[in-house]
C-alpha cells in the first residue's frame, strides 16, 4: 500500500500537451491507477475545477466567444486563482496528490507563443493568481503532428482554441518543445520541472510511462505504483 497521506507532503502534478496528445485521457487513467493503490488523489482540469472555473471554461472554449487575447489570458488566470484557493492549496496541505489537466505551461504556450502576449505579463498575472503555488512536476505528452491531427479528426466538435488555426498550433507546439530544455526550465521556476512523455503508443504503455516518471521523481512514495495493474479504460485520446 502507499505511504499514508498524512506522513508525506502533497505533490502537485500537471499533465500538459498539445491538442490530440492524449493528455486528458492519461490524466484520467493516472488518477484512477493511483487511487487504486490507496493514494488520496484530487484530479481537476484547467480552466475549471470549481463552479466559477467551470463557468469560465464554458466561455473560454465556446467557439462563439469573441475574446481579445488579453481578456482570454486574464480569464484563464481568474479560473486558476479560484482553483488554487479552493482546491489545490488545501489538497496539498493535507498531503494529497493533485493532478491538474493543464496549468501555467499552457498559458505560456497558448496565450504567450500562440497569441503573442509577453511572458512577463503572463508571469505577473500567474503570480497573483497562484500566490506562489507551482507544480512539483509537469508531464508533457508529445505525439507526431499527423497522429495528433488524426485523433482530433476522429474526436470532432472542435472548441474555440482547437479552431485557432495551423500557424497558431505550430507556435504552441514550438513553445512546448522549448519547455523541455533544462535552461528554459531554470529561467522559469514558476513552471517547475518538465518531463517529456512519448504518447504515441498504446494507452496502457503511455500510462506506464507517466507512472515511471513519478517513480523516478519520488521513488519512496510511488514504489507501489511501479508494478501497478493499470485500469482498463477506453476513453478517446484528448
Amino acid at each position: 500500500m502507499s505511504v499514508p497521506v498524512d506522513a508525506t507532503p502533497g505533490h502537485f502534478i500537471v499533465l500538459e500537451g498539445g491538442e490530440g496528445a492524449g493528455k486528458t485521457t492519461q490524466w484520467d487513467r493516472l488518477a484512477a491507477a493511483l487511487r487504486g493503490l490507496g493514494h488520496d488523489v484530487v484530479a481537476v482540469r484547467e480552466p475549471g475545477g470549481t463552479p466559477i472555473g467551470d463557468a469560465l471554461r464554458a466561455l473560454l472554449l465556446d467557439p462563439a466567444s469573441q475574446l481579445e487575447a488579453r481578456t482570454e489570458a486574464l480569464l484563464f488566470a481568474a479560473s486558476r486563482a479560484q482553483l488554487v484557493h479552493d482546491v489545490i492549496a488545501p489538497a496539498r496541505a493535507r498531503g494529497a496528490l493533485v493532478l491538474v489537466d493543464r496549468f501555467l505551461l499552457s498559458t505560456y504556450a497558448y496565450q504567450g507563443a500562440g497569441r503573442g502576449l509577453p511572458l512577463e505579463g503572463l508571469r505577473a498575472a500567474n503570480a497573483l493568481a497562484t500566490a506562489g503555488q507551482a507544480p512539483d512536476l509537469t508531464l508533457l505528452l508529445t505525439v507526431p503532428e499527423p497522429v495528433a491531427a488524426s485523433r482530433l479528426a476522429q474526436r470532432g466538435g472542435a472548441d474555440r482554441l482547437e479552431r485557432a488555426g495551423a500557424d497558431f498550433h505550430a507556435r504552441v507546439g514550438a513553445a512546448f518543445h522549448d519547455a523541455l530544455d533544462a535552461a528554459w526550465q531554470a529561467r522559469h521556476p514558476e513552471v517547475g520541472p518538465v518531463v517529456r512523455i512519448d504518447a504515441d503508443a498504446d494507452l496502457d504503455v503511455v500510462t506506464a510511462r507517466c507512472i515511471a516518471a513519478l517513480v523516478a521523481r519520488w521513488p519512496q512514495r510511488f514504489a507501489d505504483a511501479a508494478s501497478a495493474q493499470l485500469p482498463q479504460r477506453h476513453a478517446p485520446h484528448v
